[in-house]
C-alpha cells in the first residue's frame, strides 16, 4: 500500500517563504522607520546605531532601516530578488555581528538564531530564481541570477567595513591608551 498526498510545487513553497520572512523583516524595519509596535523609530534607532558604533550613524540608521522596510517588502513581492536577497543578508550579518554575536546562538538570549535565520532564507533565496511567483517574473525583468546576489554582497560588505572602522581621531585614542 503506498500513500501519496499532494506537494505544493518548489517554486510556490520559496515564494510563501520569502513572502513571510519579507514580511518579518519589513515589520522590523517599519518599528525603525516609523517607531511601531514598540519599536524605536529614526531617533531611537539612529542612537543604537551610534552605539554601535557604525560611523556617520545617522547614515546608517536610514540605509538600515529602509533596508528592512523596502527590502522586506520587495522581497515579499518577489521584486529584484538578487539585488534585494544581498541588501537583507548584509542586513542580517551586521545585526549578527553588531547586536547579537556576544550573545550566543539563541533567540532568547538575544543571540544570533533569530538574524541568522532569516538572513539564510534571504541569501537561499538570492541564489534560487525567483519562480514565476514573483513580480520579477510577472513583469518580465532579466533574471539577474547569483552573479548579481554575489556583486551586491560583496560592495554592502565593503560598504558595511568602511562604516564599522573608527574614526582616526578614535583610533588613536584607543593607540595612546594601550
Amino acid at each position: 500500500m503506498t500513500f501519496s498526498t499532494s506537494v505544493i510545487s518548489t517554486d510556490l513553497a520559496l515564494a510563501l517563504a520569502r513572502a513571510v520572512v519579507g514580511l518579518v523583516i519589513a515589520a522590523h524595519g517599519a518599528q525603525k522607520v516609523l517607531g511601531v509596535w514598540g519599536g524605536p523609530g529614526l531617533a531611537g534607532w539612529t542612537q543604537g546605531i551610534t552605539r554601535m558604533g557604525m560611523r556617520p550613524p545617522l547614515f546608517w540608521a536610514y540605509v538600515s532601516a529602509f533596508a528592512e522596510l523596502a527590502g522586506g517588502i520587495a522581497f515579499a513581492l518577489g521584486f529584484l530578488v538578487p539585488l534585494v536577497a544581498a541588501a537583507l543578508t548584509i542586513q542580517m550579518g551586521v545585526a549578527i555581528a553588531r547586536a547579537h554575536w556576544a550573545k550566543g546562538f539563541w533567540n532568547t538570549k538575544g543571540g544570533i538564531e533569530f538574524p541568522f535565520t532569516l538572513g539564510a532564507i534571504a541569501a537561499i533565496s538570492g541564489v534560487a530564481d525567483p519562480g514565476p511567483y514573483s513580480l520579477d517574473r510577472t513583469l518580465g525583468l532579466p533574471t539577474f541570477g547569483a552573479g548579481a546576489y554575489a556583486v551586491v554582497l560583496v560592495i554592502g560588505v565593503i560598504a558595511y567595513l568602511i562604516g564599522a572602522r573608527r574614526p582616526a581621531t578614535e583610533a588613536s585614542k584607543v593607540g595612546r591608551a594601550a
